[in-house]
Parts: structure tokens; sequence; C-alpha cells
């Protein structure tokens, strides 16, 4: 079993904006790294509680559509029972539940089996954490 599995940390530093941040290369080189041509499933997860993974088409505009619809249905308004800091930011705690923190992908080859708009993203929603740490890549 010791060589079914091998996870590695990947640091990603948000900002101070809500950001949707593709790591499809970083995906690719961990599998380049790691899959040598074998078929399994690539798991990503992030350890944090106001973000998730998404896998969706970037740079088009529907990262942005993305975080507009998060926040039509999630408005950062006083409404939230978490009342900790910035005004709204219950809201953040919630997203995870609407765009989860983990993600499975089907990996062919040693290759990232995305089609071909899609992409792995790490979705952030909370803008007072300057430094969110991202997640695990395990592959299996």
């Amino acid at each position: 079993m010791a060589d079914t599995f091998t996870t590695s940390v990947l640091h990603v530093t948000t900002g101070a904006t809500e950001t949707v941040t593709d790591l499809t290369r970083d995906c690719e080189e961990f599998l380049t790294r790691t899959a040598a041509g074998r078929d399994g499933l690539l798991n990503i997860f992030v350890p944090h509680a106001t973000a998730g993974i998404a896998v969706l088409e970037t740079g088009a505009g529907s990262d942005d559509d993305l975080l507009a619809a998060l926040h039509t249905l999630l408005p950062a308004d006083d409404r939230w029972q978490h009342r900790h800091g910035t005004p709204g930011h219950g809201r953040d705690h919630v997203v995870p539940a609407f765009v989860p923190p983990h993600a499975t992908l089907p990996v062919i080859g040693g290759r990232l089996e995305l089609g071909t708009w899609q992409s792995v993203c790490l979705v952030e929603s909370r803008v007072t954490n300057l430094d969110n740490a991202g997640g695990m890549l395990p592959s299996g």
C-alpha cells in the first residue's frame, strides 16, 4: 500500500480580494511527477473554512460570474449568525456548502482528464485573510 498514494501540499496566497485561482497547471505538474502514465483519481482538498474547489471555465468571465452568483445567493450582509470578522463574513463560512472544499478528478495515462474548457480552481470568498493556505493533492 505504500506506493498507492502520494501527497503534496500546495501553498496558495489568495490576497485581499475574492478570488478564483486556477490550479490546473499545479495539478498537471503533480501528476507528471507522480502518476507516470498510470490511471487513477486525483483528489484535491483545501483545508480552510471559507474556500472551495470548483471545476469551471476560466478566462472568459465564468470565474467572475461564479463570484457574482455566490454574492446573489449568499449576500454579505447582517443576516448571518456567524458574526465575527468583517460585516457579512458569516456568508464566507457557508460558501463551502455550495463550492465544496474538495474535488476528485479522473486521471488517464498520467494526465488529468478534463473537458476542453474545464479548469481546477480554488475559490476563496474571504477577503480579510491575506494568506489562506491551499490544499493537498493526493493521487491514488
